[in-house]
């Protein structure tokens, strides 16, 4: 979990400086007159806030499945964060999420640093729907979960208001995306293109004159363009001047891409691959809890079978030991879908680096976690082959082993 957050942290900020974007500090920034004159509030926007439905979380609850199920939510925690009204004055923001689980039932309890009670509120909502918690058996050892997220203005997406009418109109624009999921169809598994919308806003006028946007290239992509369109057109606006002109760029992320981002830049694809990391470690993560579950129900009809000797519960030691077999498959399947971002992010940082040295910090680092991912499958990898061999066979007379 650290190397993940030490790795997020480490891209958003090598992203950020390579762009020539100043570090955000805590306290409230003062503005300066290019600030203000500048057209800001176009963060990028990852259409995974659109995806309604959490992945399925098996019960009981445990370390592996809490500390997944909301690395998972990451996408929808930090959209709450994106909103000015959530946020507090200071430029950092810092969520921590502690889950307790007990025989009686379980509760997220949210709190952090530079969090309204708006923001605690969008959170709660988040987690609550996609990380649901059932009580324990009775007498069962309460299990306990803590997860942090950390959300920096100017490296995590967020809109600010007052700047200027471009800009409010901007932050308008960017906070409504998430109701716009109709217009992500399509997009479930890759990230949408980029694309430019050329606006006109003049004084007078509830929202915007015109808008045009350039061709995007592909009719997917055009027919993107278009639903965006649409719903720009409601979006208010209000100017003091009599017309004010400026693009509208579209940056778009998948947290759960399977297709590579060939239409970002170098340095937005970073990005864009942490983000896909981020749902595979959840998914790693989910695995393991699963195959502990999976391991807790095999040893439990392995204890009844040696206390009875009942030939009976040799088909249901089969049946649990092949669910055993493959949970632990999946966990070794979802490291190894980690290790392959890892793998292209260490490319990516190579190529980078073959231009401006300064990109070298990430290198070494993206290496140093690849290794530590790499141990983690070898790891998932012993123990798979040791649950094969733990399985009842035909003409197997030796009682079945129990798991770990």
């Amino acid at each position: 979990m650290m190397s993940r957050i030490a790795l997020t942290s480490l891209v958003a900020a090598a992203v950020a400086g390579c762009a020539g974007q100043q570090q955000a500090k805590n306290g409230t920034p003062a503005v300066s007159k290019e600030e203000r004159l500048r057209i800001t509030n176009q963060s990028p926007f990852d259409v995974a806030v659109c995806k309604t439905q959490a992945p399925a979380l098996s019960q009981p609850a445990n370390q592996g499945i809490l500390v997944g199920g909301l690395l998972a939510s990451r996408p929808q925690v930090m959209e709450c964060l994106v909103d000015p009204k959530n946020r507090g004055p200071a430029e950092n923001t810092r969520l921590v999420v502690k889950t307790t689980v007990n025989d009686q039932g379980g509760s997220h309890a949210i709190s952090g640093d530079n969090l309204t009670p708006e923001g605690i509120a969008c959170v709660q909502k988040i987690v609550d729907a996609r990380v649901p918690l059932t009580a324990l058996a009775k007498g069962a050892a309460p299990v306990e979960s803590e997860s942090t997220f950390v959300h920096e203005v100017g490296n995590s997406p967020s809109v600010r208001f007052g700047l200027n009418p471009g800009s409010d109109y901007s932050g308008n624009v960017r906070l409504a995306q998430d109701e716009w999921c109709e217009c992500y169809a399509g997009y479930e598994n890759k990230a949408p293109p980029t694309l430019r919308a050329n606006l006109d806003l003049k004084k007078g006028q509830a929202t915007a004159a015109d808008i045009a946007f350039d061709p995007a290239g592909t009719p997917e992509g055009d027919a993107l363009a278009t639903c965006l369109k649409g719903k720009m057109a409601a979006v208010p606006s209000t100017l003091e001047v009599d017309e004010l002109k400026f693009p509208y760029r579209f940056v778009h992320f998948n947290s759960h891409a399977t297709e590579p981002a060939a239409d970002l830049s170098p340095e937005l694809r970073l990005l864009q691959l942490d983000l896909v990391r981020n749902q595979r470690s959840a998914d790693a993560a989910i695995a393991f809890g699963n195959r502990a579950n999976a391991a807790e129900a095999y040893d439990a009809i392995v204890a009844k079978y040696q206390s009875t000797k009942d030939w009976k519960l040799i088909d249901e030691l089969k049946a649990k030991c092949k669910t055993l077999v493959n949970t632990s498959q999946q966990w070794v399947d979802s490291i190894e879908s980690q290790r392959q971002v890892d793998q292209t992010t260490v490319d990516l940082a190579t190529e980078l680096k073959a231009k401006d040295a300064a990109w070298g910090e990430l290198e070494a680092k993206t290496r140093e976690i690849i290794a530590a991912t790499q141990q983690d499958l070898d790891t998932a990898k012993q123990r798979l082959a040791a649950d094969q061999g733990a399985c009842p066979r035909e003409t197997q007379e030796a009682a079945p082993k129990k798991k770990k």
